[in-house]
């Protein structure tokens, strides 16, 4: 996408969600534009979904647009940049946002929405920290991509013999940052949680630190990169609370001399003679758990994530997979489990095709599917969930079920020694090829993962087909929106279960 449509695509999005005046911050993750806003009611939801750009809106702690990897990265600086603009021309007296009509129906169903929202947010406080966690490793998700892509098309090389003198090279170019990755991760936990970055970083340091092989902690020899990125984070975390104790009584002058000495002393002597045999411990349990899960009960295994991701997905706890995705790659070059978990889009994609099918007539339902497939072909499956299946109820469901039955392909194949994973956390469909790597050769690899996407396909479409919708669905949903609203009231809302 060009510089000119980026911002055009920009310039679009800021009057559909209320103007510059309604944004108070923005930010954005692997596929969305993440806005806070004042006054949500100002959003035209149904404009912002019909921009060519935009895959889909998501309203959470902030308000999410849909916009697919590296377009969102494109066009969230120019967002911000239109802020900046708009903002330097009314400083005093910005512009009224342009009015927006709202029927009592809208009004009363947004209300309905936010009230619900809330109320989830405030009955699950441990969602919070889920999320936290998550904004410390999403940051890295696009060198971990990088770097994969690198170390699997060095790994093909190697096999085939190929260029021999590049190999080196490229090996150092994926390997440099996953074996710095605990200070990436010690300096995002530092900033998360309230500290000074870059003391975060100095602590989570000492655990790749060649030197710690010196020294002794429970009668064991630590070794570098002991602990991995789960000690970085407690480390890091720990090196918060200690500065922020140091601050309560430290006097100013002194401060810029003895809280940084003491955090990282203190943190880092609990660091070495702690924190990093117990991380150790706990991400060698870990990476034992999944292995013996999916070489004991691969197929049960694979049935079950694959079926419950999309409603973890649902519920915010998908985050809490990303330090053990981490700790695996961090491990063996690869996780396990996200080639299980990615067959739950499989699922997503067979279901939407399958109400296509189902519902000929309704041509406002069919025109979001056409559009939203080819990125949920690609992995990004937040248009067909929020668009499609999980507000028909039903269709959500069988989703599952396919999600279900491409997980169990998958893991079947592992409890029969064929063990493969991916090499980087994010891309997901067909944009995981890349980056998959195993035991067995990249064909048979490839096959296998070919295999459970058109499984996940296939029983993701027959199941929605034939029991994802109930006769009075049917009846309510086959007809066109449009057409009937200009001839009719508004019909009563369809029964979705």
């Amino acid at each position: 996408m060009s510089t000119d449509k980026n911002r055009a695509t920009a310039a679009a999005i800021l009057p559909l969600v209320g103007g510059p005046d309604n944004v108070t911050s923005v930010a954005h993750c692997m596929t969305r534009l993440r806005i806070t806003l004042r006054d949500r009611s100002l959003v035209q939801d149904e404009a912002l979904r019909a921009l060519p750009a935009v895959l889909g809106v998501v309203e959470d702690e902030t308000y999410q647009i849909v916009l697919g990897p590296g377009t969102v990265a494109r066009v969230t600086p120019e967002f911000e940049a239109l802020l900046e603009e708009a903002r330097a021309a009314a400083p005093v007296t910005p512009a009224a946002p342009a009015p927006h009509t709202v029927t009592a129906a809208d009004l009363q169903a947004q209300g309905a929405a936010l009230k619900e929202a809330q109320k989830a947010r405030n009955a699950t406080p441990f969602k919070l920290l889920l999320r936290r966690i998550a904004n410390i490793f999403v940051p890295l998700i696009p060198a971990l991509i990088g770097c994969g892509i690198i170390a699997g098309l060095n790994g093909l090389l190697t096999n085939l013999g190929w260029l021999p003198a590049v190999v080196p090279a490229l090996a150092a170019i994926a390997s440099g940052f996953m074996s710095l990755i605990a200070v990436f991760v010690g300096y995002n936990t530092a900033k998360e949680f309230g500290g000074t970055p870059i003391l975060g970083g100095a602590v989570a340091a000492i655990i790749v630190f060649p030197g710690v092989a010196k020294i002794d902690a429970f009668g064991q020899q630590l070794s570098p990169g002991q602990g991995g990125v789960l000690g970085a984070l407690a480390a890091a975390l720990l090196a918060v609370y200690v500065e922020k104790w140091c601050r309560t009584w430290v006097p100013e002058a002194l401060d810029v001399l003895v809280t940084p000495t003491l955090t990282v002393l203190l943190s880092g002597l609990v660091t070495l003679f702690g924190l990093m045999f117990l991380a150790g411990e706990a991400s060698a349990a870990i990476g034992t758990f999944a292995d013996r899960l999916l070489a004991t009960g691969g197929a049960f295994a694979g049935l079950v994530l694959g079926g419950l991701f999309l409603p973890l997905v649902m519920l915010g706890l998908h985050q809490a997979l990303i330090p053990i995705h981490t700790t695996l790659i961090e491990q063996s070059g690869y996780t396990v489990l996200l080639p299980i978990l990615a067959m739950a889009g499989a699922g997503q994609v067979g279901a939407a095709i399958a109400v296509y099918y189902r519902l000929p007539r309704n041509g406002s339902l069919r025109t979001t599917i056409k559009s939203a497939l080819p990125a949920g072909f690609l992995g990004v499956g937040e248009p067909l969930i929020y668009g499609v299946s999980l507000p028909l109820g039903r269709p959500f469901v069988t989703a599952c079920v396919g999600g279900a039955a491409g997980g169990a392909f998958v893991g079947l194949f592992n409890q029969l020694g064929v063990a493969f994973g991916s090499t980087a956390i994010g891309p997901s469909g067909w944009a995981l090829f890349p980056l998959l790597d195993g035991k067995s050769s990249v064909g048979v690899t490839l096959a296998i993962y070919a295999g459970g996407l058109a499984v996940g396909y296939l029983v993701g479409f027959a199941a929605t087909y034939f029991f994802g919708f109930t006769r009075q669905m049917l009846a309510d949903l086959n007809t066109d929106p449009d057409t009937t609203a200009a001839a009719t009231e508004p019909a009563k809302e369809p029964a979705l279960t």
